[in-house]
């Protein structure tokens, strides 16, 4: 698949694969999106003071960026676990504006973010080690080497990938997660609320980025026990 570069609200690019007619982020706004879904309502929401984030779909990077310059804004030093079955092209990647859009060392952030090696934890700056892993979220062939306190779940949509939004998935997410941990997701749809609360997460309602209504967030409540 070829994506396509768009421009999107807030200036800042996102990318199209016509093969799927889905885009990678909001055309409302890329980083207005991802802030509001994974930063605010997940990275800054959790309080844990070493973190450790797993996302589901790397992607264009966009997630990790952000969150790299959040972390050393708050003084946290994180530890940033992603995995991705189908890295994307440097060409692409190069021609992409989110390094530019970021203050102080954005443009020095994102190269080191796509020029680190695959399955090997490097540390990005003193506040973030990253750890990319170039394997298929689907299979069970993988594990998550941390617990995770923060999950951004960043899947193409559930009607593109059905495979990545199952109870199974869910429930193995909710597993491994730190207690107190969170799952947030710009996906509001039903069936996915719903197999969030089946593999044990609390799941709330969030208002939801520009252009949607709602977005999810499931926490993983501390056990009585």
């Amino acid at each position: 698949m070829k994506p396509q570069i768009k421009n999107t609200a807030d200036g800042s690019a996102t990318l199209f694969l016509p093969e799927l007619n889905e885009q990678y982020h909001s055309i409302n706004g890329a980083v207005t999106e991802s802030n509001h879904v994974f930063l605010q309502n997940g990275f800054n929401y959790n309080t844990a003071s070493h973190p450790v984030v797993f996302e589901v779909g790397f992607g264009t990077g966009l997630n990790c960026l952000l969150t790299a310059r959040q972390a050393q804004t708050q003084s946290r030093e994180t530890l940033y676990i992603t995995i991705e079955k189908f890295p994307l092209d440097s060409g692409i990647l190069n021609r992409l504006n989110y390094g530019t859009l970021i203050r102080e060392n954005g443009i020095q952030l994102f190269e080191k973010i796509h020029h680190c090696a695959w399955n090997l934890p490097v540390k990005i700056s003193p506040w973030l080690t990253l750890l990319k892993l170039k394997n298929d979220f689907t299979t069970g062939g993988w594990n998550i080497p941390a617990q995770p306190d923060i999950i951004y779940f960043d899947a193409f949509g559930p009607d593109k990938q059905p495979e990545m939004w199952t109870e199974e998935i869910f429930f193995r997410l909710f597993k491994n997660c730190s207690e107190e941990g969170v799952l947030v997701t710009y996906s509001a749809k039903g069936v996915v609320r719903r197999r969030m609360i089946k593999a044990g997460f609390k799941v709330e309602r969030l208002p939801g980025p520009p252009g949607k209504k709602e977005m999810l967030r499931g926490i993983k409540v501390r056990s009585k026990i």
